[in-house]
């Protein structure tokens, strides 16, 4: 079963994370959201299933970096050391969100390699202005270099059990991302600006590195009276 804590976790990264997801999804989800249908449907339908493809993409991603993480938890030594990393991945992220220390970013050069075989077949789904078309586009949008969704894979595969705990929890993390997402593609550029205000990025980046020291396993690593 996995720990309601971590479940939170992984909301608040979607939540606090959306002050990041704006700046690289959004235009493309203003876009999807702009678009009409053959029959003439509203562009809401279309960004839904957009965002759908998307978080589904991060499900699988979890899937497969909750088998890599099962395969390294072979003794209990390396289960602390797993959970510590997740702990200082949070914080990492947090310094990332906040903007203080862009460390996350050299992750995205190593998805880059990836998306280069990935960006001309979502170019050729562009206008999306079908479901189906909406839907492609936000599976292999998700697959887009972001140090955000990066590290909260390296963090689900350290702290989950498995492939469907991973995939749980980055179900979770992009359902924190929903509300930004929906938002500030439905209503433009005065909340995308304030989503990525300093204040508000530098508080939502905060609050993830305290829920990482908080999560850190202290009561392993300090000695015993």
């Amino acid at each position: 079963m996995i720990d309601p804590t971590h479940i939170l976790s992984a909301l608040l990264f979607g939540l606090a994370g959306s002050t990041h997801c704006v700046g690289m999804c959004g235009g493309i989800a203003g876009s999807v959201a702009m678009s009409r249908g053959a029959a003439g449907s509203g562009g809401l339908p279309l960004l839904v299933a957009f965002n759908l493809g998307r978080v589904f993409s991060y499900m699988i991603a979890g899937v497969l970096m909750g088998f890599l993480g099962q395969s390294l938890a072979s003794s209990p030594e390396l289960t602390i050391g797993l959970r510590t990393l997740a702990a200082l991945i949070m914080v990492v992220t947090g310094l990332y969100i906040a903007g203080w220390w862009q460390g996350a970013a050299y992750l995205e050069r190593l998805g880059g390699h990836l998306w280069k075989r990935i960006q001309p077949i979502s170019r050729s789904l562009l206008p999306a202005n079908t479901l189906p078309r909406s839907l492609a586009l936000g599976g292999l949008w998700g697959w887009l270099p972001c140090g955000l969704v990066y590290t909260t894979l390296i963090w689900a595969g350290s702290i989950s059990d498995g492939p469907t705990g991973s995939a749980t929890l980055m179900l979770m993390f992009g359902l924190g991302t929903l509300p930004a997402m929906m938002t500030t593609a439905l209503l433009a550029r005065q909340l995308r600006q304030l989503m990525q205000q300093n204040g508000v990025r530098r508080g939502a980046g905060i609050l993830v590195m305290l829920f990482g020291l908080a999560t850190l396993p202290w009561q392993l690593w300090l000695p015993h009276a």
